[in-house]
């Protein structure tokens, strides 16, 4: 018997990880594909279409494959191998063609039509119109009104889209397991942290190499040794290697992957009669078109440019003073900057690591959690996990009733991408009078314990184990109908303040007295050193925010771009960095051929929607500030007027029933030092 297709015999009918096997997944898949067309077929036969019997039928049709699909690109991010990797080029395209059928099938697409004609008349709730609007949007967003040439070309593009962007995760993947810096010399670990020397050992140690020292492009061992090695010329090749993945010109370059996908999605959306993908893709975000974009990514660089020019200036002062050095290199960037905050500032992340060990941290945003919205969080060991690094936990609301179930993968490994992101495995929503809760994820790459230490954490992963805390939030506490409008099924930019705004609980004391004790001593942090990380936040942020611009500066121009005219990647990168290169630019570095958010990921025309949301963050957060950040009634509010909401109405008739407005910008700009 095939497990994915049994019913889930699990503690809340969670994925049966225990029993699941390779080789489960291609039968599954297309089983699911069969039992998905037979529902569309029963909707197709009912004799009346009605918002119940057409779009409400369609909307919980696929739930078997939806699952099933879940499951298995949830592994193929956080525990791939060569298998899945194969078996995912084969699953895709099939998953593509049954959207196409569905999303391209005439009859079904009329049907829609009707009930969509008849809107005024039917007196629908306004998640119920919302779910009209977006099913009847996403027919003609796929291509429903095409002629019947148009609609087979749609399909191929759909079917190499998926294709492209996973060679280009894989060959990212590839790169970053394939490179290592060994260091058999003592003198090369001048200026690391005894805990970070520790690490790269086991790693040595892991990959049969005992006796040397290995640092690998995971984030726990590059950014640590870009931040605190003395060895300028190790520092170099690492970031070489870091900024050179996917561009080598061999096997596994992603250049023309990238021209290639950027072809292909112009080419859809001027099928569907949008002038470029960008503009397709805008008009379901509330930043609503590219110019708006533009203008808004634009007038942030004018605020922050001239601060990160200043604060670069600072920076290669200092380096000069400290070391004699010439000319500040990007590769120089992180250790200097990391001396002068200590010189400024007196806190780094070597004096903070104590106070954040994983697991009490872990604890500290649960009761973080708790106090803000009454939920919490209990391991429950029965629920079967894809690896021993990962963890189960039941999530319960106040009144003691099931919530949700929270899955925790924190450590890196071969198999798993780097970064971190949150992921559902299984979605909410209500069905004839059944709630199904949602079972949620967060995947990080975190620095693992070493035979003496604990996961120390540095403060940027605690912001980061704060930020992913957010969207699972959001997850959560889901409370909808329809499960394509639940949890984080919302405008992509506006996704991202529920997240953001989680991170600022970090810098305050309320917060950070809850869990930030000294792992050995357990002595809580000290005040000045939180008060030291507070008017430490600010350090860099011209720096951090022209970064993010560029960004997605470099996102808008792909996709906004006539793609015949991008035929050097290395040069059409250079030119749209231009404006906010702070520092020479690096030969041969290049940025686009790893930039999995908008190539591989669902960021593509969408990057901005980080530094749109910060505006959301930092405006919202400001009423936290005012009342008291564990405000019991701000707190509901965010709660029930956000999180709870999903996408059952517009982004900015949910932010204004919070705020009582809409959003400025004035707290954004005040809280990263950028107002004059």
């Amino acid at each position: 018997m095939n497990p994915l297709l049994e019913k889930f015999d699990t503690p809340f009918e969670t994925a049966p990880f225990d029993r699941i096997a390779n080789e489960h997944f291609l039968p599954a898949v297309k089983e699911a594909i069969q039992l998905a067309k037979e529902e569309i077929a029963r909707i197709k036969e009912e004799r009346l279409p009605d918002f119940t019997n057409t779009v409400v039928a369609l909307e919980n049709s696929g739930e078997k494959l939806s699952r099933v699909a879940s499951i298995f690109f949830n592994l193929n991010a956080a525990e791939t191998n060569d298998t899945i990797q194969k078996l995912a080029r084969e699953i895709s395209p099939l998953l593509s063609a049954h959207g196409n059928d569905v999303l391209l099938d005439e009859e079904l697409f009329d049907r829609i039509r009707q009930v969509y004609q008849q809107k005024e008349q039917l007196h629908l709730s306004t998640e119920e119109d919302r779910l009209l609007e977006k099913t009847y949007k996403s027919f003609l967003r796929n291509g429903a009104l095409l002629h019947a040439a148009g609609k087979e070309r749609l399909r191929e593009i759909d079917q190499q889209l998926s294709q492209l962007g996973l060679r280009f995760g894989e060959n990212v993947l590839k790169e970053t397991n394939a490179f290592e810096l060994v260091i058999t010399e003592e003198k090369d670990l001048e200026g690391l942290p005894e805990g970070v020397v520790e690490a790269a050992a086991q790693t040595a140690e892991e990959k049969g190499k005992a006796g040397s020292w290995v640092f690998t492009l995971a984030f726990p061992s590059y950014v640590p040794f870009m931040t605190y090695a003395n060895n300028r010329e190790l520092r170099k090749m690492l970031f070489m290697a870091y900024t050179t993945k996917a561009a080598k010109g061999d096997a596994l370059d992603n250049q023309e992957i990238i021209k290639e996908i950027v072809r292909l999605k112009d080419e859809r959306a001027r099928l569907l009669d949008y002038p470029n993908y960008a503009a397709f893709v805008l008009e379901e975000r509330m930043a609503g078109d590219g110019m708006q974009v533009l203008e808004f990514l634009h007038d942030l660089l004018e605020k922050a440019r001239p601060k990160a020019l200043a604060e670069m200036e600072e920076l290669e002062a200092f380096a000069r003073e400290r070391d004699g050095l010439e000319k500040l290199q990007k590769w120089d960037v992180n250790f200097y900057a990391e001396k002068l905050k200590m010189k400024k500032y007196e806190v780094d992340d070597e004096l903070l690591k104590p106070y954040f060990e994983l697991n009490r941290t872990i604890d500290g945003v649960f009761l973080t959690a708790e106090k803000l919205y009454g939920i919490r969080f209990e391991k429950n060991s029965s629920i079967p996990v894809y690896h021993p690094d990962v963890t189960a936990y039941e999530v319960k609301d106040e009144q003691g009733a099931h919530l949700a179930v929270f899955y925790a993968d924190f450590f890196p490994r071969a198999g798993k991408r780097n970064g971190a992101w949150m992921t559902v495995y299984r979605g909410q929503k209500r069905q004839q009078g059944n709630e199904q809760r949602p079972h949620v994820s967060i995947v990080c790459n975190f620095t693992k314990p070493t035979k003496t230490k604990p996961s120390l954490l540095t403060f940027n992963e605690v912001t980061t184990l704060f930020h992913e805390f957010g969207h699972a939030l959001h997850g959560m506490l889901a409370n909808g109908t329809f499960e394509s409008l639940s949890g984080t099924n919302v405008y992509w930019d506006f996704v991202e303040l529920p997240s953001q705004i989680f991170e600022n609980w970090c810098y305050e004391k309320d917060c950070l007295d809850l869990f930030a004790r000294h792992y050995e001593t357990g002595a809580p942090i000290p005040q000045q050193l939180i008060e030291k990380i507070k008017k430490a936040a600010n350090f860099h942020q011209g720096y951090q925010t022209v970064r993010q611009i560029s960004l997605g500066l470099l996102d808008m121009a792909y996709y906004t771009t006539d793609p015949t005219s991008i035929d050097d990647i290395f040069a059409f990168e250079r030119e749209v960095m231009k404006p906010t290169e702070l520092l020479e630019p690096v030969p041969g570095s290049l940025m686009s051929t790893s930039f999995s958010h908008i190539f591989q990921g669902g960021y593509a025309a969408g990057y901005y929607s980080y530094k749109w949301a910060e505006v959301l963050d930092a405006d919202a957060f400001e009423l936290f500030l005012e009342k008291g950040i564990f405000d019991p009634e701000t707190a509901r509010s965010f709660k029930e007027n956000i999180l709870a909401m999903g996408g059952q109405e517009h982004p900015e008739i949910l932010y204004k029933r919070f705020r009582g407005r809409g959003p400025e910008t004035t707290a954004l700009l005040k809280r990263a030092g950028l107002l004059a």
